[in-house]
């Protein structure tokens, strides 16, 4: 079996899987991908940064806006503390460089402010959503760029937890809202992590017209993919896919403190309309 045929099934959990003739090594490194939470202390250096930032930059934005910035954080009390806004993830603590993502509508005001010229789009909601994707577009780019430079990394959504204590430790101005967080660094080999599986292709693939009737069979598929997986992996989680996923959106109690983002998102000087 080649490295690729290997990485496809791995990547869906069913090793009968039919792979498809099209595929290039960087969709094999795409398919390698893993969350990783264990590091060691090695530091990611100035090139390498500059090097995923480069890749990040690469990404397209919206109508050019180039709606988003990055916070790169070395230093260790700050790690620490970003660790506790995110709920005490320790990995946040312990990976040399956290990324921190931000929607920036910050340098557009700052820009037309300059100009003389109105910014009162900068009010709705679309502007929002227009840094946030930005933001997630650049991010995706810096983590295959991280990973092909031997790197590894993992998102932090908890970054999204205390908002407002985020902001304050990294000093953003209003407008700017930090969207997630990423670990960047070398992999402990101690404590490797695993390839999780994804959902079939019959699960979010649509053909001409969107169907929930069609994913159910998918679903069923990848329920039983994960309970392996969760089996092999000895973690804890009681229940299927469904069961779990079912459990993360029950109500504002499961969010971790983000059922107040409005608000936070308010103070933070997003209007929303």
């Amino acid at each position: 079996m080649s490295s690729f045929d290997a990485s496809f099934k791995t990547r869906y959990g069913q090793p009968d899987l039919a792979v498809p003739e099209c595929h290039t090594a960087v969709i094999e490194q795409m398919l390698r991908h893993r969350s990783v939470r264990a590091y060691r202390p090695d530091p990611v250096s100035d090139a390498q940064l500059e090097a995923i930032i480069a890749g990040a930059q690469s990404a397209a934005s919206s109508s050019n806006l180039q709606a988003w910035s990055v916070v790169a954080v070395r230093d260790p009390d700050t790690r620490a503390a970003l660790a506790e806004c995110a709920g005490g993830q320790a990995h946040v603590r312990e990976a040399p460089l956290q990324l921190v993502w931000l929607a920036d509508l910050a340098r557009l005001e700052s820009i037309a402010s300059a100009l003389e010229r109105p910014s009162g789009a900068l009010d709705y909601l679309e502007m929002f959503l227009v840094g946030a994707i930005d933001a997630a577009l650049a991010a995706q780019n810096a983590s295959v760029a991280a990973e092909s430079l031997g790197l590894a990394t993992v998102y932090i959504g908890g970054m999204r937890n205390r908002p407002e204590a985020v902001a304050r430790l990294l000093e953003l101005p209003p407008r700017v809202f930090a969207v997630f967080g990423m670990c960047v660094g070398y992999e402990d080999e101690g404590k490797p992590a695993s390839v999780k599986p994804r959902p079939p292709q019959s699960v979010v693939l649509h053909r001409e017209r969107y169907s929930l009737p069609a994913q159910a069979e998918g679903i069923e598929r990848y329920n039983t993919a994960m309970a392996e997986f969760y089996a092999a992996q000895q973690m804890n989680v009681h229940g299927t896919w469904a069961v779990h996923s079912s459990k993360r959106i029950a109500g504002p109690e499961t969010l971790s403190g983000r059922d107040r983002l409005v608000e936070a998102l308010a103070a933070r000087g997003f209007a929303l309309k």
